[in-house]
C-alpha cells in the first residue's frame, strides 16, 4: 500500500494504491470512492480493507483517492459542502488518476470500475453520466439518483453500462424511498433536494442500458451464524444483449456497507449475510466474461458533457 500525490484540476490530490506496481500487466482497477466526512484511509479502515481482495489476489489495482475536505463534488444541484462551493474538478482527478496508473501500474483502462459509498456514490453517478468513457461499470452503495431537476447533468445522453446498486431499507441519512433529506441531514451533511426511490434508481439505470424486460428477485439465505435482523433480497434487470442492472436491498439494512466489519450502531445494521466487496468483484468479473454488448460512443467520442457548477 503506498500513498501518492498528483496534481488535477489545478490542485495536488491525493490517493492511496493497493497492488504493486511490478504486477501482471492489463490488471483491471477499482476506484473506491469514499463518504462524506471521510478520506480514502478511513473508509479502508470503514470496510476492514474488504476491497482489497483484487489486488491481494494479483488480479486488480485497489485505488482509494482523497476527496476534497471530505466531500466528492457530486452532481446533486443543492450540494453546499466546499467541494462543490469550490467547483473542485473530480472528474479531472479521476481521468488524471487512470492516466497515471495505466502507466505506473500497467492497468487495463478499458477495465476500470468505480465503486462508491454515500457522497462517493453519488460522485460514481456523476462520472457514469459525465465521463462514461472512463469506466466499465459502477458500483454504488447507500446514494440514490437526484431527482431530475436536482440533477445537473439530468440531460445527458444514456451510454448504457453494468450497475450494481445496495442500500438498506432503514437508512436514516440517504431513504431507500427517496424524497427529501431530514432536516438533521441537511444540516449535518450539506445536502438537499429531492431523489428517487432504491427501486426508481435501479429501474432508471435498466432503462438508460435498454433494458425492457420484467425484473426478476430472489431473497437470499442466511449465512450459518447470522442473527438473521436483516435480509437480503437481489432484485436482476436483465436483457440479452444489455448490461445489467443489479440490486441488493437490505430489508433492515441501515447506512452501512454489507460485509465483515460493521458500521457503527447510530448508521443502523450492517448486514454479514453476504460481503458487498465480493459482490462487486463478481458482479465485474460475470460482465467481464460475457460477450461485450455494443455501446454507444457516438457521445464518447464528442467528448464528456460540459460540467456544470
Amino acid at each position: 500500500m503506498t500513498r501518492h500525490t498528483i496534481e488535477a484540476g489545478g490542485r495536488p490530490r491525493t490517493y492511496t494504491v493497493v497492488g504493486p506496481r511490478d504486477g501482471a500487466d492489463a490488471r483491471a482497477l477499482y476506484l473506491i470512492f469514499h463518504g462524506s466526512r471521510q478520506t480514502g484511509a478511513k473508509h479502508r479502515a470503514f470496510t476492514g480493507g474488504a476491497f482489497d481482495a483484487p489486488a491481494e489476489r494479483g488480479s486488480a489495482v485497489v485505488v482509494y483517492p482523497d476527496g476534497h475536505k471530505g466531500n466528492w463534488n457530486d452532481a446533486r444541484r443543492s450540494s453546499a459542502f466546499p467541494a462543490r462551493l469550490e467547483n473542485v474538478d473530480d472528474v479531472a482527478f479521476t481521468r488524471a488518476l487512470i492516466g497515471e496508473l495505466t502507466v505506473s501500474h500497467r492497468i487495463d483502462p478499458g477495465r476500470v470500475f468505480a465503486v462508491g459509498y454515500s457522497n462517493g456514490g453519488q460522485m460514481v453517478m456523476r462520472l457514469a453520466h459525465e465521463a462514461p468513457e472512463l469506466i466499465a461499470g459502477a458500483a454504488v452503495i447507500a446514494a440514490t439518483m437526484p431527482a431530475p431537476e436536482d440533477f445537473l447533468l439530468a440531460g445527458a445522453p444514456p451510454v448504457p453500462m453494468p450497475v450494481l446498486l445496495v442500500h438498506g431499507t432503514k437508512d436514516p441519512i440517504i431513504r431507500y424511498e427517496g424524497g427529501r433529506p431530514s432536516w438533521w441531514v441537511r444540516t449535518v451533511f450539506k445536502v438537499g433536494g429531492q431523489s428517487l426511490s432504491m427501486p426508481r434508481t435501479a429501474a432508471y439505470f435498466a432503462a438508460r442500458n435498454g433494458i425492457t424486460a420484467e425484473p426478476v428477485s430472489t431473497t437470499l439465505p442466511h449465512r450459518p451464524g447470522s442473527t438473521g435482523r436483516t435480509t437480503v433480497e437481489r432484485t436482476e434487470h436483465r436483457q440479452e444483449g444489455r448490461p445489467p442492472v443489479v440490486l441488493y436491498t437490505v430489508h433492515g439494512g441501515g447506512h452501512t456497507i454489507p460485509g465483515p466489519a460493521k458500521g457503527p450502531a447510530v448508521i443502523g445494521r450492517t448486514n454479514q449475510d453476504v460481503s458487498t466487496a465480493d459482490l462487486v468483484a463478481g458482479f465485474f468479473e460475470d460482465v467481464r466474461k460475457r460477450p461485450e454488448p455494443v455501446r454507444n460512443r457516438a457521445a464518447d467520442s464528442a467528448g464528456p458533457t460540459p460540467r456544470t457548477s
